[in-house]
């Protein structure tokens, strides 16, 4: 196990104790288990959503149910392997009903995400959905007053933080499930992934 391993071993570790967590209770009363993230801890592309969703909580694995097979099919279109990257959420565990993750759950899951970030360092960052643009953005101090419909595809270059040497490169997307039922979206997501072959 190298270091990276290990630091998000511990990362695992303390978010499956996490009692503080608004969403504690209802991952124990539904046999939930938080979804922490999945892929290779050297990747040079991650994606980050919003909050796992039932068959993610029930498997403990981003992107595994209908959103997950069009993420599928995005990175098999520009010729990416999925384990090859990294992919996580800011949230961590399942809001109930699906609903929007909620400004008090973002604060609280939002420095774990930011320790997966600064341990996979990873070249380009992914944003799905308007949730995870808006929360690397505001961290970035990039301009998060578009909205998606403007950014998405766009390339987003930000300076490294205060006492940080690395920032990454983000490029904010619309979330998969946002294509599900909208054939436009779907069109405009594959087009979007193409901007990450000139990062493979």
């Amino acid at each position: 196990m190298d270091d990276r391993d290990e630091k998000l071993k511990i990362i695992r570790d303390e978010v499956l104790r996490l009692t503080i967590s608004p969403l504690y209770a209802y991952r124990c009363d539904n046999n939930y288990v938080p979804v922490i993230g999945q892929g290779n801890h050297h990747a040079a592309i991650m994606f980050i959503g919003e909050a796992p969703g039932k068959n993610e909580a029930q498997q403990g694995r981003p992107f595994c149910g209908a959103a997950g097979k069009i993420l599928d099919q995005l990175l098999a279109s520009v010729h990416i392997k999925r384990e090859d990257v990294y992919i996580t959420n800011i949230v961590k565990d399942r809001p109930p009903q699906n609903r929007d993750p909620e400004p008090a759950e973002i604060k609280l899951y939002g420095p774990f995400l930011d320790r997966q970030i600064a341990i996979i360092q990873p070249r380009v960052i992914v944003t799905l959905g308007r949730f995870s643009m808006v929360y690397l953005m505001n961290r970035y101090g990039l301009d998060t007053l578009k909205p998606i419909g403007q950014l998405h595809g766009t390339v987003q270059k930000p300076h490294p933080l205060e006492n940080e040497t690395y920032a990454p490169i983000i490029i904010p997307l619309y979330h998969p499930a946002a294509a599900l039922y909208n054939g436009v979206t779907k069109e405009i997501l594959f087009k979007d992934f193409q901007q990450l072959q000139s990062f493979i």
